[in-house]
């Protein structure tokens, strides 16, 4: 219990922001593109753009 509480206040790094980042646009993309397709796209270029920020983290930090 007590490394669940610890877990709890933990802060996130820029690399774990930036993945949940993609993840939620990569997601509204792929709901977007049934009613807007290029709504759609826009928001998937978001998503390169913050893919390449955890490319770059990546390999500059070694996914620590």
């Amino acid at each position: 219990m007590k490394k669940k509480m610890h877990a709890w206040f933990k802060r996130k790094t820029r690399l774990e922001r930036l993945k949940e980042r993609y993840a939620q646009l990569m997601k509204k993309s792929y709901r977007t593109a049934l009613t807007n397709k290029s709504k759609s796209d826009k928001l998937h270029r978001q998503a390169a753009k913050v893919f390449e920020e955890i490319q770059y983290y990546t390999l500059k930090y070694g996914d620590k």
